[in-house]
């Protein structure tokens, strides 16, 4: 690794390994991208959903099939002993071999049951863990704009709650729906074979239970949603607080917090009692329906068989296999309501899948000898999806190596502007051009390689100081090249004496650092990158004077060859650089250098007006001390 920009030691390699890059990730886009699922039928969708997997599905449900067969068929067996062997005296068959028939029904049912158990419960975990995957790879991919207008509880509560109903909806109710099909099917035909009188009326009950089902399913669609809805703020609410904790803790704000909870937790609590209302009705109805049917059809097949009607041995199958067709229908109603949570799961799986990736590799332009860091801004004008203008009428140029600093007040579309150059938004108006091609030209994976990121509040991730540091790379980099970084950014004798070296594993966000610390290993991790356009998007604002002084002493090496932009509040951080562009509401009020600007009359001269008054005053007081 070269860190001396005007080189271009690792530009072929990194583009090399970009093209790599661009297949690979078509690859598993294409072999992983469920768009197809998409459907106006969310059955539909769900089928689709499980491609690759339909084969097995339907062994699945063909061995509950089989199962079925298999328990009828002891109920039959069980008829022919009752009449031929013991009523009939029929002895051509022994009553071990009877026995035997007994024992290997029972087997064939169990070993079909868990054949199709394994096969519902591969399938089910084979789409789930598919899913997972695939939204987490989509959410990355998902552009700046959607995760700005969506909360983080609400994708959380997709990706898990959601995606773990639609893993019920495969191994329990969709498959429980094949088995109560065969069983009812199978057990009618053997009631005909009994009596058809008897059989008819054994599924009486058989409509009203779809059509309560019916009802109820669409009720419970409508109060699950609205309960999932709910469930995806009160996870909002927890992982605002969790991530705001020590902000919480700073301004002891705990009760505030732990009312606001309670707030989304009861509204939480009304929208699940009237789910578990909606729930309790259903389920005593059905039982109390479903029982009047069997009660029904003893009593008639009791007085058939008194009447000479049917056998002893017609009862006794009957009576066995009354039971696997009204305990069906019982589970039927609540198969088809439990299966509602699904589809509406699955529904809000999909209005995520339906969102358009952000084109990574969309462009047709990389240069063979890496980029140069020319950069051009012809009236550029950009405007949020809903929001005002950000950015008017944006017009400079910078030439490769130059330092360009970008100033003003909060809201006055520094941070925007700089987002345009790794693409995070696309501009609406105007042109930007780097090294003399219109900037869409170029993919973004591209751009974003060759360009270091240092945003205003740095995060960490809750892995070693090593891991973070090298997380912009993406591969083995010796620790020579690591230290050499982490020398630059001034914190590399903090690691090693204060922090306890590199293997540390810091702290969710890297909350077991300080606020300089964590802005000191972001910039290593910019700077191990080796980018060809560098931006600090107030990178220095939580360090001490110290600190500073050394990390802008290391930059101005490290800054040599390279397009650098920072944003800064204090002009003493920006006075050296090439270009000062001074904003206010989205427009270049003032640009220049550090010498002619201090000349005008302007915003820029009335900051350094106060800032150096402060600064005096502050000199003041540490010389009374």
């Amino acid at each position: 690794m070269c860190f001396d920009s005007t080189l271009d030691c690792d530009n072929l390699s990194r583009i090399v390994d970009l093209r790599k890059a661009e297949t690979f990730m078509a690859t598993r886009i294409d072999q992983f991208d469920l768009k197809n699922v998409i459907s106006e039928n969310k059955w539909v969708g769900l089928i689709r959903l499980a491609q690759g997997y339909q084969t097995q599905y339907i062994i699945a449900n063909l061995a509950l099939g089989f199962s079925a067969i298999a328990r009828t068929a002891t109920s039959f067996l069980l008829r022919f002993f009752v009449d031929d062997y013991l009523s009939a005296g029929d002895r051509r068959y022994d009553i071990l071999l009877i026995a035997l028939g007994f024992i290997l029904l029972a087997a064939a049912q169990g070993g079909l049951t868990f054949v199709s158990g394994k096969l519902a419960a591969q399938t089910s975990e084979g789409v789930t863990r598919r899913l997972r995957n695939y939204l987490f790879d989509h959410i990355q991919r998902l552009s700046f704009a959607y995760h700005n207008r969506t909360d983080t509880g609400e994708l959380i509560q997709r990706v898990t709650s959601d995606v773990d109903a639609i893993r019920r909806f495969y191994a329990e109710q969709a498959i429980g729906l094949g088995r109560i099909f065969f069983m009812f099917i199978v057990n009618f035909i053997a009631l005909l074979t009994i009596d058809t009188k008897l059989a008819l009326i054994s599924i009486i009950i058989v409509p009203l239970i779809v059509l309560v089902s019916s009802y109820f399913f669409r009720k419970v669609s409508v109060l699950y949603e609205s309960y999932q809805e709910q469930e995806a703020v009160l996870s909002t609410t927890l992982q605002e607080n969790l991530t705001g904790v020590r902000v919480v803790k700073a301004f002891a704000r705990q009760e505030y917090e732990i009312n606001k909870f309670e707030k989304d937790n009861w509204e939480n609590y009304q929208r699940g009692k009237r789910l578990n209302t909606m729930h309790a009705f259903f389920w005593p109805l059905s039982d109390v329906l479903c029982g009047f049917q069997m009660l029904a059809g003893y009593m008639v097949a009791a007085v058939m068989a008194i009447n000479g009607e049917i056998t002893v041995g017609d009862y006794l199958a009957y009576s066995s296999i009354l039971v696997w067709i009204i305990f069906p229908m019982r589970n039927l109603g609540r198969l088809i309501v439990q299966m509602s949570t699904g589809l509406v799961s699955f529904g809000r799986v999909e209005k995520i899948i339906k969102e358009e990736r952000e084109p990574l590799e969309k462009g047709d332009f990389i240069p063979t000898d890496g980029i140069k860091g020319n950069l051009a801004f012809k009236n550029v004008y950009f405007k949020y999806e809903e929001g005002s203008q950000a950015l008017e009428d944006i017009s400079f140029e910078v030439k490769p190596g130059q330092v360009v600093a970008l100033l003003g007040s909060t809201g006055s579309g520094k941070s925007t502007l700089v987002n345009l150059l790794p693409r995070f938004f696309e501009y609406t108006q105007g042109s930007i051009e780097l090294d003399g091609v219109e900037l869409n030209h170029y993919p973004r994976q591209f751009l974003r390689q060759n360009i270091g990121f240092v945003e205003q509040e740095p995060f960490l991730f809750s892995r070693s100081i090593r891991e973070n540091i090298t997380y912009g790379v993406g591969k083995d980099i010796p620790q020579a090249e690591i230290e050499q970084a982490a020398k630059a950014a001034a914190i590399h004798d903090v690691i090693l004496d204060v922090l306890g070296g590199y293997d540390t594993i810091v702290g969710e966000r890297g909350t077991t650092l300080s606020g300089g610390q964590k802005q000191r290993v972001a910039i290593a991790r910019a700077l191990l990158k080796n980018p060809r356009i560098l931006i600090l998007d107030d990178s220095t604002s939580s360090v001490d004077t110290g600190t500073e002084a050394d990390i802008q002493e290391a930059l101005k090496y490290l800054m040599k060859g390279r397009t650098t932009f920072i944003i800064a509040h204090r002009i003493q951080t920006i006075m050296t650089a090439d270009l000062i562009l001074v904003m206010d509401k989205g427009r270049i009020v003032q640009k220049g250098m550090h010498a002619d600007l201090i000349q005008q009359d302007g915003i820029y001269r009335r900051i350094h007006a106060i800032q150096s008054q402060i600064d005096l005053e502050l000199e003041k007081e540490i010389a009374r001390v």
